[in-house]
């Protein structure tokens, strides 16, 4: 796996690039600036961009904006966008750039390798995957009557572990339930949201993009 690490913190950028390197990826750029990240993007093509939300020069959502251009410099390159802290617009708007290979991240789990590895090759796989920690935080922002009123409790803890990117197997396992009740609350969920099989937009990711607009401040 080529991996191009875009982070302004010298030592965590250098911390990161190290601990892959010793879990065998290969680490084609590792940069502090928006500018660099892209130009590295363009020239060494990589599988997957681990990207720092704040980035120079007004530490906002520089990260960001940078991952919907690097997206479209590769054409769907899968990005692993890093934050300290939950920040609701910037998942959304980043989900938004397409349909799959999005990874968001808290800073914190990046120390629970296990976890980082995990997500990192979920992503690089094409699959979505949020921190649980910034889906049990948006969910707590949830207001009271939102698109989510209408769905049973049980459908929204079903989409709270779709948002995390979890599949259907995953879902049964962490829910103690079959496959089939999963695949039942699903349909359920998609039809209550409006989602019809006739989109084109993936449909789960469409779910979780409703799920973040409406647990927004």
């Amino acid at each position: 796996m080529r991996i191009v690490i875009a982070e302004d913190d010298a030592l965590l950028r250098e911390g990161m690039a190290a601990l892959l390197r010793d879990e065998g990826f290969e680490i084609v750029a590792a940069v502090g600036e928006v500018d660099a990240l892209l130009d590295a993007v363009a020239e060494h093509v990589p599988d997957i961009a681990i990207i720092d939300v704040r980035m120079p020069p007004t530490y906002t959502d520089e990260g960001i904006r940078a991952a919907v251009r690097a997206r479209a410099i590769r054409q769907g390159l899968p990005v692993l966008v890093l934050s300290a802290y939950v920040e609701q617009s910037f998942a959304t708007e980043l989900m938004e750039s397409g349909a799959s290979g999005i990874g968001y991240l808290l800073k914190e789990r990046v120390g629970r390798v296990e976890q980082f590895l995990d997500i990192l090759r979920r992503v690089t796989e094409g699959q979505t995957a949020i921190d649980p920690e910034v889906v049990a935080q948006l969910f707590a922002r949830r207001h009271a009557n939102d698109v989510l009123s209408q769905l049973s409790p049980r459908e929204r803890d079903v989409l709270v572990l779709m948002a995390e990117g979890l599949g259907n197997g995953a879902i049964a396992e962490r829910m103690t339930v079959t496959a089939g009740a999963v695949h039942k609350h699903i349909r359920s969920i998609f039809g209550k949201l409006g989602l019809s099989p006739d989109d084109r937009s993936d449909r789960r990711v469409a779910a979780v993009l409703r799920y973040l607009n409406a647990t927004g401040r």
